[in-house]
């Protein structure tokens, strides 16, 4: 009875020696799943929630840079003129108003590809002068505002420095001229900073006017 109980727990004891064996391993693919996963599942989740990039359209009066690499005659900084167009060596005139800049870069690799094959072509925002609104009324740093990005009434009258505290904020009035008409959008704050009527917070042009009454 003795050599029969010893050999019970000795098979007791190998069993449970390999429970934890298999345990152990269990924990360590779990482990490796989770290493590998989890920052795959963080990585998506940030991608949902970043925010997206709007691309910059240039205006009249921006200052671009533009070179075509091995070309060192071709790269210099052009001036936008008035009607959107600028001229440049070998392509000769350009019309670059409503491109942005990744679009004039095909556009000039278009047409410089019968001089020079397979160009590779860059254009950057030296200065960007043409993109100016301006934000006007009861705000608390009124005035015109050179902008690098496109922006929308909520940012503009951030960019002011705020709202006085007289202000009306449900009469907020954008002022916009379009081929020599006068456009005017209505802007209610209280409204959108409450998360109703966003459609109202639009995107402003160069030229805009907030005006705040």
């Amino acid at each position: 009875m003795a050599m029969i109980n010893t050999i019970g727990n000795t098979n007791a004891t190998s069993f449970t020696a390999v429970l934890q064996r298999a345990n152990v391993r269990a924990g360590l693919l779990i482990a490796l799943a989770l290493l590998f996963v989890g920052p795959l599942a963080v990585s998506a989740d940030t991608q949902k929630k970043a925010p997206r990039q709007v691309s910059y359209i240039i205006q009249p009066g921006d200052v671009l840079f533009i070179s075509v690499w091995r070309e060192d005659s071709l790269q210099q900084e052009v001036l936008v003129r008035p009607d959107g167009g600028f001229n440049f060596p070998l392509v000769g005139e350009i019309d670059a108003k409503g491109l942005t800049t990744a679009q004039l870069e095909r556009e000039i690799s278009r047409k410089i590809t019968k001089f020079i094959p397979e160009p590779v072509v860059t254009v950057s925002l030296a200065r960007n002068l043409g993109n100016r609104v301006y934000v006007v009324g009861k705000v608390n740093s009124p005035g015109e505002y050179v902008v690098s990005r496109n922006i929308d009434v909520v940012q503009a009258i951030a960019i002011a420095g705020g709202m006085t505290p007289f202000a009306d904020k449900d009469e907020i009035k954008i002022l916009r001229r379009n081929n020599g008409n006068q456009q005017t959008f209505a802007f209610d704050y209280s409204e959108v900073i409450k998360g109703r009527r966003l459609g109202q917070n639009i995107t402003l042009l160069p030229g805009d006017t907030v005006v705040v009454p």
